[in-house]
């Protein structure tokens, strides 16, 4: 996601000027971003009260925990690299033991660094209605940090081990509502610093492919993970998200008791959400930008396991599967009314 949104976010928390902050290399003006306020407790829909049938399912953090071990034993995953490959073949690997259809979409970017291959991953979990809700993270690392030690554990690999977390859960499970589409996205990161176009590579092409084949239309929530395995977690509301979406989210939380980990404050946040946004899809990003003390590990060789933790990783898979419970429960009403 966006160093301006992120660094943004905790230079303005601490009242520093927006000017010239900056980390991991790039460099943030942040200033076309709106002003952080606290987030009042937001009010969900009032058409969004059907309640989900049978029992709320749970992930095993102790496997997603492992998982993202895994990863970060891979090495850094930015694109080009060998680490890059590995990740490739080791969702491969993963995902062949789902038995579910799952779609390579490989890809050759243009970038500040020229041409780099890239490699979208999406696991297909077929549901009982028509219509498809997104799981998505992304899998690269920082491309600018390549020459560091950085490892990118939460940025990255937390969430890609969380999304096989979740489909651990709907391993041979009949999936009753929609689909269910895991999305593991490459060139998340900038090449070299942050723009519209140097920036979210794997979505906006997967976005383009999906608008042009059929299955933009058929989406109805697009639900990004990011930076969820802190184990100071405090997802944040993402102004540049839908809000009944956001709502859901918080709903889900407040049903698990986990609303204290949710929504202390606000920003616009870019992410993979936005190439689907702007088609018109319900996107939501849950995310935790607040990562370590003034934000001091984010993109930097700090990225490590032990800042990790697998309480953070069970409230966020839990919340996001029980978001897609009340998506389905109320998606008569809510899919009669909004887009």
């Amino acid at each position: 996601m966006s160093m301006t949104a992120k660094n943004w976010v905790i230079c303005t928390l601490l009242a520093l000027s927006m000017l010239g902050c900056k980390q991991g290399g790039s460099s943030s003006t942040a200033a076309a971003a709106p002003q952080s306020t606290p987030q009042a407790k937001p009010v969900s829909h009032p058409a969004l009260d059907a309640e989900p049938q049978g029992p709320a399912l749970h992930i095993d953090s102790t496997r997603a925990m492992e998982y993202t071990r895994e990863i970060v034993a891979l090495g850094p995953r930015w694109p080009g690299s060998k680490g890059q490959e590995k990740v490739a073949n080791y969702l491969r690997n993963k995902l062949k033991a789902d038995h579910v259809e799952v779609e390579e979409d490989a890809f050759t970017a243009d970038t500040p660094a020229g041409k780099l291959p890239m490699r979208n991953f999406v696991a297909k979990f077929q549901g009982a209605k028509d219509g498809v809700i997104i799981l998505s993270s992304h899998i690269d690392t920082n491309y600018p940090l390549r020459n560091t030690t950085y490892i990118g554990a939460n940025d990255g690999a937390s969430t890609t081990a969380l999304l096989l977390a979740i489909a651990d859960q709907l391993r041979g499970r009949k999936v009753e509502g929609y689909s269910v589409w895991l999305a593991f996205l490459d060139g998340e990161e900038a090449i070299d610093h942050w723009t519209s176009t140097d920036s979210v590579y794997g979505s906006r092409h997967l976005a383009d492919k999906w608008q042009q084949d059929g299955t933009i239309p058929k989406i109805k929530g697009f639900l990004v993970a990011d930076m969820l395995g802190d184990a100071d977690l405090d997802i944040l509301r993402d102004q540049n998200s839908t809000p009944w979406l956001e709502d859901l989210v918080l709903k889900a939380a407040q049903r698990l008791g986990y609303q204290s980990h949710f929504f202390p404050y606000q920003s616009a946040v870019e992410d993979d959400h936005l190439p689907f946004s702007r088609m018109g899809v319900p996107v939501a990003d849950i995310i935790d930008l607040d990562y370590g003390y003034n934000n001091s590990y984010h993109h930097t060789p700090q990225d490590t396991m032990d800042k990790l933790s697998p309480r953070s990783l069970q409230i966020s898979g839990d919340v996001i599967l029980e978001t897609i419970r009340l998506l389905n429960a109320n998606s008569d009403k809510l899919f009669a009314t909004s887009k």
